[in-house]
């Protein structure tokens, strides 16, 4: 069973239908004891930094997201679960679950249209399983206006460009996250999230 960590913001339920669509057996829930129990972990984050980080410690929920990767647990941050993974977060200059080494920053001003919202292609720089079977040049779509910028290369996963180059799928042992949002990306939205359900979190 996957649990959907629910922190009291949108999207939750479009993640469980593509879920449900694909079969797999999921729920929605903030209690640390299912979450601590299940086979896999979804984090899918919408919304600002400092008013998630602030539900998510409200409700312990560092805690046990801290203990689901200890614990070897497959973790999936989606979209700003790409970003609360990391150290900090320039939005709201908050600090972050420290998961994985580096920060959220905002795109530049350079004439950008921000929010970077649409479909947009992924440049793989290093397998992961997640990502099995998905075609290179393979589009999907992404509402953010800030992006993960982790401290260290081998943590990138694959990366997109939109005025600049940054990291769109993110990973370290058990935890992998995209910027983008899979259960919204089609065909090939639904191919990551069941490689995902599958997932035994090794690399």
């Amino acid at each position: 069973m996957i649990a959907i960590i629910d922190y009291e913001a949108g999207n939750l339920t479009s993640v469980e239908r593509a879920l449900n669509y694909l079969g797999v057996s999921c729920k929605i829930t903030a209690h640390a004891g299912e979450i601590l129990a299940s086979d896999r972990v979804i984090f899918p984050g919408v919304g600002a930094a400092g008013k998630s980080m602030e539900v998510i410690r409200l409700k312990k929920l560092d805690r046990v997201i801290h203990e689901v990767i200890q614990a070897h647990t497959p973790f999936l941050g989606i979209c700003l679960g790409a970003q609360i993974v990391l150290g900090s977060s320039a939005e709201d200059d908050v600090a972050c679950l420290g998961e994985i080494s580096g920060k959220a920053k905002k795109f530049p001003s350079m004439g950008l249209k921000v929010p970077h919202m649409g479909w947009n292609n992924i440049s793989i720089v290093r397998h992961h399983p997640v990502l099995h079977g998905i075609d290179p040049g393979a589009q999907f779509y992404f509402v953010h206006s800030y992006y993960p910028a982790p401290d260290r290369t081998r943590d990138v996963i694959a990366t997109t460009t939109y005025g600049i180059e940054f990291a769109s799928v993110i990973g370290k042992e058990n935890v992998v996250a995209t910027q983008f949002h899979p259960e919204k990306s089609g065909r090939y939205g639904l191919m990551l999230l069941k490689n995902f359900s599958e997932w035994d979190g090794t690399m």
